[in-house]
């Protein structure tokens, strides 16, 4: 199932933050204004919910463009790792 994700960037005293990510069910992903992903089930979709959080709580960035190439780039890697993963393991 492809998951549309969003979050919250807001601001604060060292700068802006990332929060509250969330995940939505979608046929029709916009690359454009967010990040979507492919996962195989909700057990999976909470896991990288969870580490978003984790991630990203600590982090500032200065603009909101920065902020969302990291997020972006976050899930792609994880996307990479994954399939990687289930390659080696021939699930793939």
């Amino acid at each position: 199932m492809i998951y549309q994700l969003s979050w919250k960037i807001l601001p604060g005293l060292r700068g802006l933050s990332c929060s509250e990510f969330r995940a939505v069910a979608t046929a029709a992903p916009d690359h454009e204004q967010g990040v979507a992903v492919e996962l195989v089930a909700e057990a999976e979709r909470d896991v990288l919910l969870r580490q978003l959080e984790e991630h990203f709580g600590p982090q500032r960035y200065s603009n909101n463009a920065g902020a969302f190439e990291a997020v972006k780039i976050y899930v792609l890697e994880w996307t990479a790792r994954r399939a990687r993963n289930l390659s080696e393991r021939g699930l793939a």
